[in-house]
């Protein structure tokens, strides 16, 4: 993932920050507690592609 395109992503939902998980492929939002896959190198940002984390999931 390319740096800059990372310090511009925010959240779709709350416009928060985005953590970047690289071993699983994934932009976390810790507010909403989403998971945004990355596919073939791009970002899904869409709210009905992300997967919800369980609250026993680290975040």
């Amino acid at each position: 993932m390319d740096k800059r395109l990372l310090d511009i992503l925010v959240c779709p939902v709350c416009k928060g920050p985005l953590v970047y998980k690289k071993d699983e492929k994934e932009l976390i939002c810790k507010a909403d507690r989403l998971a945004y896959p990355i596919r073939d190198d791009i970002p899904v940002m869409l709210e009905q592609e992300a997967r919800p984390l369980p609250v026993e999931e680290e975040v």
